[in-house]
């Protein structure tokens, strides 16, 4: 199974930051990642008179398009899949990181920055919490807190916590 991480945060606290700064680290030291944000408002992923648009709009269910280096599908749902039935599609790499889902069941890393966060409760319970990204020294019990920049740092704690195993 693959180990599924979620970085949480308060809006604009930098979680899609901290992500693109965790991913080259992971590559660097061998990982394949997997990213899938989760977007409570939905979203189109192709633009109005392209080919895949003039599907979907057509009544296709699912609709794809293929590259030699890229492959993306899209399929029209009646419900919100879990994170797991979305996960379950993913081969081929070693952690999923996910931007969001922050009242699911995974492992957690809470970005907090100062100015946009009210509170630091995103995480709860704290069991979920393995790490906290901040701008903003402070403490919490059983839980490492790392500056927003130290990327090397918080993949350390994933390296050890989910991919050495």
């Amino acid at each position: 199974m693959i180990p599924i991480i979620s970085v949480v945060g308060w809006s604009n606290s930098g979680k899609t930051t901290l992500i693109c700064k965790l991913i080259p680290e992971l590559n660097r030291r061998g990982y394949r990642v997997a990213t899938v944000k989760h977007d409570v408002h939905g979203f189109d992923w192709d633009q109005p008179g392209k080919d895949t648009w003039l599907h979907r709009k057509a009544g296709a269910a699912v609709s794809a398009i293929s590259s030699p280096k890229r492959f993306a599908i899209v399929r029209e749902l009646d419900r919100e899949l879990s994170l797991e039935e979305m996960t379950d599609t993913v081969k081929d790499v070693d952690l999923i990181i996910t931007e969001g889902y922050k009242f699911g069941d995974k492992p957690k890393l809470e970005v907090f920055r100062k100015e946009t966060a009210k509170k630091l409760e995103l995480a709860s319970p704290i069991k979920d919490l393995f790490a906290v990204a901040s701008d903003y020294p402070f403490d919490i019990n059983e839980v490492t807190v790392f500056d927003l920049e130290d990327a090397v740092g918080i993949v350390n704690v994933i390296e050890k916590k989910f991919l050495m195993n």
